[in-house]
């Protein structure tokens, strides 16, 4: 498992003595709406969700947990799954409380949303949520609709308020950007508005295709290198799926290698399996520096022949790459597509 982040890693279960405390914090998480409390005094993530457009209920939202159904419009949100904040953002949904799964800090949410909230967000833990924390914040409405998908987690959340958990197939955080979008957009009552992203979105990519008649059946490799070493990413992770709306077919011999998890580990001596027409790349715990200097790294093919592309630490490109939201995507087919299309001509 790689340490830094979920955007190239795959959450293992919570340590037992952990998962032993889970009863005591839900009990107190829903002592805490039983008594109506609210965030305190804390000055973030205190006022409701500011909808700008006013939804249609009740709502429906099918999940692997089964339908969801919102009865009216949710004025506290709270955003848990990975990008779910920035769909909620991208509809006009402000999260009085949301998960910044990379880090950023300030809103918890990258270049691509920035601006979009009012008043930052309480910020809630990413792989093990902190339940009071969710609860003090009174939510009518829990966004969990990327994430790993564990049942306890979804039960535990569920009891503390209505919670739009992974799709069906969404497990191990592989619900990409569309089903995102859909999901979130119906559990809010903007369903219309959330088919209006998803159809901009779709014609972005077409543009994008047309323009790039190139990508067509090339192969790509989308990895990384962190302290433990390389790794590739496979079919159903954000990343691969962007790649493939481009039209390029994901390495098959990563292919040949998943499981169910969205990445798999690369052993040093099949570091040369990661050769393909594109070879991207980026640094986990490590540094672009470090995956261009190593040398079996250098040895690739794609690498020698300069069909590469090596993404900064914490870049604002790796990590709209990694993110996979509505929003997001949108960034990378217009930041970051020109390097692959520059890289693949070399």
């Amino acid at each position: 498992m790689l340490k830094r982040s979920i955007s190239s890693s795959r959450p293992t279960a919570a340590p037992a003595r952990r998962r032993g405390a889970a009863a005591g914090a839900l009990a107190a998480a829903v002592a805490l709406v039983v008594a109506g409390c609210s965030s305190g005094s804390d000055d973030t993530g205190s006022g409701d969700a500011a909808t700008v457009a006013k939804g249609t209920f009740p709502a429906k939202v099918s999940t692997k947990f089964g339908d969801v159904t919102v009865k009216k419009q949710p004025q506290r949100v709270v955003a848990l799954g990975w990008g779910d904040a920035e769909t909620a953002l991208a509809l006009g949904v402000q999260p009085v409380g949301a998960s910044d799964w990379l880090a950023f800090g300030g809103d918890g949410v990258g270049p691509w949303a920035k601006g979009k909230y009012d008043k930052s967000p309480k910020k809630i833990g990413t792989l093990e949520p902190e339940y009071e924390k969710i609860a003090a914040l009174q939510p009518d409405l829990i966004l969990d609709t990327k994430s790993s998908g564990d049942q306890k987690r979804h039960d535990t959340l569920s009891k503390i308020a209505p919670t739009v958990g992974v799709p069906k197939g969404g497990d191990q955080y592989l619900t990409d950007w569309q089903d995102q979008t859909e999901m979130v957009a119906d559990a809010l009552g903007l369903h219309d508005k959330g088919q209006q992203l998803i159809a901009k979105t779709k014609a972005k990519f077409a543009t994008a295709v047309k323009e790039h008649p190139e990508f067509k059946g090339k192969t790509v490799t989308s990895g990384s290198l962190s302290g433990e070493g390389f790794n590739a990413y496979v079919k159903g992770s954000g990343r691969v799926d962007f790649l493939e709306r481009l039209g390029f077919r994901n390495n098959p011999w990563v292919e040949q290698q998943g499981g169910k998890g969205f990445f798999v580990s690369v052993a040093r001596e099949n570091v040369n399996k990661l050769d393909a027409d594109l070879l991207i790349m980026e640094p986990i715990e490590t540094s672009a520096s470090e995956i261009k200097n190593d040398a079996l790294y250098k040895k690739i093919p794609a690498v020698q022949a300069g069909h590469d592309v090596v993404f900064g630490l914490k870049s604002a490109q790796a990590n709209a790459f990694a993110t996979d939201s509505v929003l997001s995507v949108n960034y990378v087919l217009d930041n970051v597509l020109p390097e692959f299309a520059k890289a693949l001509k070399n």
